[in-house]
C-alpha cells in the first residue's frame, strides 16, 4: 500500500502547522509568565521564530506553489536575521536601566565590557 506524495507532504505540513503553534503558544506563555525581562527575551526570540519556521514550512508544505515558496523564504530569512539583533537590543536596554535580576546571574559580561571601556577611555 502507497501513500500518494501530496497526501505525505499534506500530512507532514500539518504536522509542522501543528508543531508550530504549540512553539507559539509556548512563546506566549513564556512572555506572560517569565518574571524578568532576560527570560522573557528568550520566550520571545527563541520558541516564536522555530514555532514561526514551522508554520510557514507548513504552509510551504501544503500549497506547493513556488510564488508562495518564494515570500515565505524571504519572511523566514527576515525573521532570522532580525530576531536576535531584537533580542538583543532588549538584553541590553534591560542591563543598561537595571530591569534585571541581578541574583540570578552567574556572569554579568556585559558589566566587564563597560567596565573596560571605562578604563580604556581616554580623557
Amino acid at each position: 500500500m502507497t501513500m500518494a506524495p501530496e497526501l505525505v507532504m499534506d500530512v507532514l505540513g500539518a504536522l509542522c502547522l501543528l508543531g508550530g503553534a504549540v512553539f507559539a503558544l509556548a512563546a506566549a506563555l513564556g512572555l506572560v509568565r517569565f518574571p524578568g525581562p532576560l527570560t522573557r527575551m528568550h520566550a520571545a526570540t527563541k520558541p516564536a521564530v522555530f514555532g514561526l519556521l514551522l508554520v510557514l514550512a507548513g504552509v510551504s508544505l501544503t500549497l506547493r506553489d513556488p510564488k508562495v515558496i518564494t515570500l515565505l523564504t524571504l519572511a523566514v530569512l527576515l525573521q532570522v536575521m532580525t530576531a536576535p539583533v531584537s533580542g538583543h537590543l532588549v538584553s541590553r536596554t534591560a542591563h543598561r536601566t537595571g530591569q534585571w535580576d541581578r541574583e540570578r546571574i552567574g556572569i554579568d559580561q556585559l558589566a566587564e565590557d563597560q567596565a573596560d571601556d571605562a578604563d580604556n577611555t581616554p580623557t
